[in-house]
């Protein structure tokens, strides 16, 4: 099946916005997505209807507020074919979830102890790592990639040993588009004897995630990035590893009992959960999925393929251009530099024209340094983004050239 693109397009109300009075473009979903009237819609619904806090009132309005966001608890766990729903662990992002489960490890690990990562990490799947090992007197190890982008299995699997503690990789590197061998990866660490934590923010948006075929402990991602509101994130995590997880915060609901020298925490998913959620957050992003759930998915895997195959074939054949990530297998992620321009000043130039990339190091300083660039202009592409666009991306960096020249 074909996607009616110009039909969805007409449920993003941001996407009829003008730029400097030309259409706007928007080719940064890689950074975030926009959001559907439908998410927009439950969120407001929410506030105007049932605004109360959850888990706490003896009233209507939190017991309303209590089943939407306990119920959007079931959608997230649906989605990603969580074993449970106490499996489900809310966050403010990708970050604070892998954040959650680094400040745990830390606590876990001793001198001897290694963790793996791969020079294709987001920063918040690097600085993590460094601070759990530097708090513990474990060691950093970084898995190479290939001049194309992709990860380097071989490395990978000899640097496995039995002081593997934990590995953590991208389900897809926001830098490169790089897609992961994540189920065969996870697969060859689980047997060396370490835990496995996906960072999917990128990955979470554009193909089947089930977090039990994988065979990962965490999975973590972001509402943002799926169409769902910002300030709202999800850990997965296996309810066996997460049953007896070192608590990171403290505080109000994550208690079974406190005195005043002491404290005890309750079961999943409360004892990873403190304080006062991001309620409207939580229902915004179960609006999100079901929204996205409805669409053919087969038909929107082909769409973005397209887009990003048009966009290589014609970077090909642009003069000057290189293409930064060659990976057989990418997502629609297209990182780039022209010669002779910093990527700032064509992201500049762009967005005079009403298209919006993103430009600079992308989270991913070493990722750079390694690959000896300053950072990329990077176009990512999107369910609404449509063939025009991508023509229009390379007429403005053809106009761009000129002006650079």
């Amino acid at each position: 099946m074909s996607l009616n693109v110009a039909a969805l397009r007409q449920q993003f109300p941001i996407l009829s916005r003008e730029i400097d009075g030309k259409p706007l473009i928007y080719l940064d979903n890689a950074a975030t997505t926009q959001k559907p009237q439908a998410v927009l819609d439950a969120i407001i619904d929410y506030y105007t209807t049932c605004n109360a806090n959850v888990h706490r009132g003896a009233h209507q309005l939190s017991d309303e507020a209590t089943r939407r966001y306990e119920s959007a608890r079931d959608t997230v766990a649906r989605f990603i074919n969580a074993g449970a729903r106490e499996e489900v662990i809310w966050t403010r992002g990708t970050t604070e979830a892998i954040n959650l489960v680094a400040n745990g490890l830390a606590q876990l690990l001793q001198a001897g102890d290694e963790v793996m990562v791969t020079e294709m990490e987001h920063h918040a799947n690097l600085v993590t790592w460094q601070q759990a090992c530097k708090h513990s007197g474990a060691t950093l190890k970084v898995v190479p990639i290939n001049e194309r982008g992709e990860l380097d299995e071989t490395a990978f699997e000899s640097m496995l040993n039995p002081a593997t503690r934990l590995v953590a990789m991208p389900h897809v590197s926001n830098a490169l588009g790089t897609v992961n061998p994540i189920q065969t990866l996870t697969a060859k660490a689980k047997a060396a004897g370490a835990w496995v934590l996906i960072d999917g923010a990128q990955g979470i948006a554009h193909g089947d995630v089930d977090v039990q075929a994988i065979g990962c402990d965490f999975y973590a991602f972001s509402g943002h990035k799926l169409y769902g509101p910002t300030g709202i994130g999800v850990l997965w995590g296996r309810r066996s590893v997460l049953a007896d997880w070192p608590v990171w915060l403290v505080g109000g609901e994550m208690i079974q009992e406190v005195t005043y020298q002491d404290a005890t925490w309750g079961e999943l998913p409360n004892r990873l959960e403190a304080g006062t959620p991001d309620i409207a957050g939580a229902i915004g992003l179960a609006a999100a999925l079901d929204w996205f759930m409805a669409l053919d998915q087969k038909a929107i895997q082909t769409h973005e393929k397209a887009l990003l195959a048009s966009a290589h074939a014609q970077a090909e054949e642009f003069d000057g251009l290189q293409i930064i990530g060659t990976a057989k297998n990418k997502i629609g992620v297209m990182s780039f530099m022209l010669d002779g321009a910093h990527p700032a000043d064509v992201g500049f130039i762009l967005d005079r024209q009403g298209i919006a990339i993103r430009t600079g190091d992308n989270c991913a300083q070493p990722l750079m340094k390694k690959l000896g660039i300053p950072g990329t202009a990077r176009a990512s592409f999107s369910i609404y983004n449509t063939m025009d666009e991508v023509d229009a991306l390379f007429s403005a960096l053809r106009k761009a050239r000129k002006m650079l020249a």
